[in-house]
């Protein structure tokens, strides 16, 4: 099994904006309106693409379509995720708008550059009771060791978690995560904002899990694998600092990917410790993580499904 991929399937935007309907919990988006907020998320994602490609990371850039007015496409990572067995998962989303984000024109995509869908696992019902599961978004998948890390939130739903876990054959690691909003502590929307899971670390703000007992029993699990803990803050998290993915680019160099915000929040220290494993590589996405909420790693769908 792999942990990372040279493969990843993205979404350029065509109606992107501050999405009203994510908002409601997630606590990261503001409102910016003028003309210019989907053709500057655009620039970013171009120039974001770009840099991937500079380093020998493989991208499916696929157009979103106008007609379905879907402000969050940027961020296919919640509705799908990709299996060394050829298998697919589906999953329900939260936000009405963002169930027309699911397209399967896209794996069409995927076949024209020879990859191999042998299944599709298909979870959307769950959405008529209202119960969610937003991919790995809300869950991070340690597939080597076949661990799946979720902070339980309006989006992650645990009895669909450890049906995951079941289908896929995951050991869950179940815990809740809080940031404060206005003073009072509330759940942060997506496990991906406030961790990172890489081959040999992990990038994670612990301040955010107020339970001792459940912070204990992640950085178990953590330390079980052999990971290097790399902690970092509520207010680093807040710059996105949490919401990283390592990738493979040419020569099967590492690279851990990130927005420059997230970047220029690291201490030194931070920065060695991981650069002791693999490089930096980050690029400007102040428009799309201002009103999208989300950041590099919610902008990637790893690709890990076998080659015809």
């Amino acid at each position: 099994m792999k942990q990372i991929t040279d493969t990843l399937l993205m979404v350029r935007p065509v109606a992107f904006r501050m999405n009203e309907q994510t908002a409601v919990n997630n606590y990261f988006q503001e409102d910016i309106r003028n003309a210019d907020v989907n053709k500057q998320a655009q620039q970013e994602f171009d120039d974001f693409v770009k840099k991937l490609n500079g380093v020998g990371v493989k991208t499916i850039v696929v157009d979103d379509i106008i007609e379905e007015d879907t402000p969050d496409s940027i961020f296919p990572n919640n509705w799908v995720s990709f299996h060394e067995n050829g298998t697919i998962a589906l999953y329900p989303m939260f936000a009405p708008n963002r169930r027309k984000e699911r397209r399967m024109e896209y794996f069409a995509r995927l076949e024209e550059a020879g990859f191999r869908i042998s299944n599709i696992v298909d979870y959307t019902s769950a959405e008529e009771d209202d119960i969610f599961l937003e991919g790995t978004g809300s869950m991070l998948l340690d597939r080597v060791n076949q661990k799946a890390y979720c902070a339980i939130s309006p989006r992650a739903d645990e009895d669909l978690l450890i049906e995951f876990c079941e289908d896929f054959e995951f050991t869950p690691v179940i815990f809740t995560a809080n940031q404060s909003v206005g003073g009072k502590r509330k759940p942060i929307y997506h496990t991906n904002v406030m961790m990172c899971l890489a081959e040999e670390f992990a990038v994670i703000c612990l301040d955010t899990i107020d339970d001792a007992k459940e912070r204990k029993n992640v950085l178990k699990h953590l330390k079980q694998d052999g990971k290097e803990i790399i902690a970092i803050s509520e207010a680093q998290m807040h710059e996105f600092a949490g919401n990283m993915l390592q990738v493979q680019g040419a020569f099967d160099k590492k690279y851990l990917v990130m927005s420059e915000k997230a970047h220029g929040s690291l201490t030194k220290d931070q920065i060695a410790k991981i650069e002791k494993h693999c490089e930096i590589l980050s690029s400007d996405l102040t428009m799309i993580e201002t009103c999208g909420g989300g950041s590099a790693r919610c902008m990637m769908a790893e690709v890990f499904l076998p080659k015809n």
